[in-house]
């Protein structure tokens, strides 16, 4: 049998190994998960409500114990890992004061004179397929929604962050969410699918990889059962001539370098208009040069590792096929040493159509810097790519940067801003980004039964 191993990337050290479930024990869980779910599913929202903010109170008291977890398995520096647990907390916050609001039946008058509504009312058990790169946000941005609408829910958490996995099952325990409404399953990949065959799980949400994003959708798709996929982006970082090009510059390398550029919604392409290029492209350098490496433990250090050595050496060769087929290195480049997760903040120019930088994600500290003539060669390059989560968009002129926006294929645009996740603002994207919507209200309607009541 195979064990789960939580291995700390900056150091190598394999910090804990864990026994994954057997099929019997899977079952089990699957089926606590439904038991739970009928008297769950007839609790008031004002009892949900109250738990979600216990929960949010465990992890703002708690918050150096899970940021440390998070930093240890992943490599992400402590500074981003507490904003990480701290961001969870709102998130359930936000769930415990407007869930009930956004979950309110809709009366409809019919034109006859006859009346009807809609209900809306949880599926059953949601099983949830998570990444390790936000190991605390990503899960709790699908929990808090999820369980305030009355479904219990079954994580199978990324093999490489168990600790963060058991942790935020520990949260909703601590909070006193009733046994079984949140469990986390540790199971590899094969087991999750054979799971999401079991008629118990009514639904699935998945972030993280397409290939990962496509296995589980047509697992789904033969046993008819709905899917939410938020998956990869090569978002588009846009600059126009009238824009502010320092705080763009400045704004852009926390863009990229946010989590060690280990984010779907990362800006990865920064398209350009040539008059601000060459000034664009130095203040770019010169914000990113001001990071400093270190151990994620450090309260100084900016960055540190990539999550894994396999994830560093295939952004590597990324670049290095790039490089090879003509595109510019003109900060980093060089192949890892020493510590075989490290990597080197990359900045590249001059990239070919056929190449990695130009059609892949650069899951990682890689910038690709493009040139353009003016606005609607920003434009078609920012849709000429198979992605569309994000985009970012700068310029003094508003009214033009959102008919621009309107024209950017994504499922978000921020202008003369980075591009975040709020809990207030509905977050997905469209092509092979995925489909469905996380967080605000959209959120929440996505694991509920829309039921139709016609009074007649």
């Amino acid at each position: 049998m195979k064990l789960i191993k939580s291995i700390n990337p900056f150091s190598g050290e394999v910090l804990k190994e864990f026994v994954p479930l057997t099929p019997r024990e899977m079952e089990i869980s699957a089926e606590k998960a439904q038991n739970t779910f009928e008297s769950w599913k007839k609790s008031s929202f004002t009892d949900r409500s109250s738990l979600l903010k216990r929960a949010a109170n465990e992890l703002r008291e708690n918050r150096e114990h899970y940021a440390k977890l998070i930093s240890l398995e992943m490599g992400k520096v402590i500074k981003e890992s507490r904003a990480e647990v701290e961001k969870c907390a709102w998130v359930c916050d936000f769930y415990a004061e407007k869930g009930e609001e956004f979950l309110q039946s809709d009366r409809i008058d019919l034109p006859d004179g006859k009346k009807a509504k809609v209900l809306y009312q949880p599926f059953g058990v949601i099983l949830a397929v998570m990444p390790w790169n936000f190991p605390f946000w990503q899960v709790f941005r699908f929990a808090a929604p999820t369980l305030m609408a009355g479904n219990t829910a079954l994580l199978k958490h990324a093999s490489n962050v168990p600790q963060c996995a058991l942790a935020i099952q520990e949260v909703f325990e601590k909070a006193g969410f009733p046994e079984g409404a949140f469990q986390t399953l540790l199971i590899d990949s094969d087991s999750t699918l054979r799971l999401l065959e079991n008629p118990i799980i009514k639904a699935a949400s998945l972030t993280g990889s397409e290939k990962a994003g496509a296995a589980v959708a047509s697992t789904a798709g033969k046993h008819i059962k709905k899917t939410l996929l938020e998956l990869g982006g090569s978002d588009p970082f846009i600059v126009l001539a009238d824009a502010d090009i320092e705080k763009a510059a400045e704004t852009a390398v926390k863009a990229r370098m946010i989590n060690f550029g280990q984010s779907c919604i990362a800006a990865k392409r920064f398209i350009v208009e040539e008059s601000v290029y060459d000034e664009f492209l130095a203040l770019f350098k010169k914000h990113l040069s001001a990071l400093k490496k270190g151990n994620p433990l450090d309260e100084d250090s900016d960055f540190a590792c990539i999550a894994r050595p396999d994830l560093a050496v295939e952004l590597f060769e990324q670049v290095q096929k790039t490089k090879e087929m003509g595109g510019k290195i003109v900060v980093g480049g060089k192949a890892p040493t020493g510590n075989p997760a490290d990597f080197e903040p990359t900045i590249l120019t001059d990239i070919p159509h056929d190449s990695p930088a130009f059609s892949e994600e650069l899951f990682g500290p890689v910038a690709s810097i493009f040139k353009v003539k003016n606005v609607q060669e920003a434009i078609s390059l920012a849709n000429a790519t198979e992605f569309g989560l994000g985009g970012s968009l700068w310029t003094k002129d508003l009214k033009k940067g959102e008919l621009i926006a309107a024209e950017i294929e994504t499922g978000a645009v921020f202008l003369n801003s980075m591009v975040a996740s709020n809990p207030w603002l509905p977050f997905g994207g469209i092509k092979k980004s995925g489909y469905g919507r996380e967080l605000a209200r959209h959120g929440i309607l996505e694991f509920v039964n829309a039921k139709t009541v016609y009074l007649g």
